[in-house]
């Protein structure tokens, strides 16, 4: 992804606690878009192979939420985690760890994560279409920073997880001017 390249246009489906829904399950659709999301606002987005997998569940989101104040302290209004998941899948995902501060963003359909040119196969774990693992810091819908994991292809052997961590992520802002 090209630096200074705006993000792609997409309406997420999300599901949303609203105490107004009796029953047990008390969530409405409603559709979120990337510049409700994005415009106006510098954030991180980090996306991630998938919801409830070893080093996303283990390491990449509990450490953006660990690390969530520190992000703000260096000029992040917010951080997403963009999943080729569904809502469902991410809603239970989130609340599984604990998640409070991060925003979890279902990539359902994998529109968003296409258009970024991130969809990958990983059918040779079972996993269908999913994303590779990349994050960005995104300033009004515009890229300004880019931490894509080295061997970016279809089926890959390995699970790269280094450049995209939040500790990069937040010694590089620390580090080098705003773009």
């Amino acid at each position: 992804m090209p630096m200074k390249k705006r993000i792609p246009f997409v309406a997420f489906h999300t599901r949303v606690r609203d105490e107004t829904v009796n029953g047990p399950n008390p969530y409405r659709w409603e559709v979120r878009t990337t510049e409700d999301y994005f415009s106006g606002k510098r954030v991180v987005l980090f996306s991630l192979p998938g919801a409830f997998t070893p080093t996303c569940s283990t390491r990449q989101l509990p450490d953006f939420e660990k690390l969530y104040d520190e992000f703000r302290d260096a000029g992040i209004e917010s951080v997403y985690c963009l999943s080729v998941n569904d809502a469902f899948a991410m809603n239970a995902w989130g609340k599984a760890l604990g998640v409070e501060k991060v925003n979890l963003i279902p990539d359902g359909s994998g529109e968003f994560t296409r258009k970024m040119g991130m969809l990958v196969a990983k059918d040779n774990l079972g996993f269908g279409m999913r994303s590779w693992r990349y994050a960005a810091v995104v300033n009004d819908g515009v890229v300004e920073k880019w931490f894509e994991e080295e061997g970016l292809s279809d089926n890959c052997e390995s699970d790269p997880y280094e450049v995209s961590s939040p500790q990069n992520i937040l010694e590089t802002l620390r580090t080098a001017p705003v773009s």
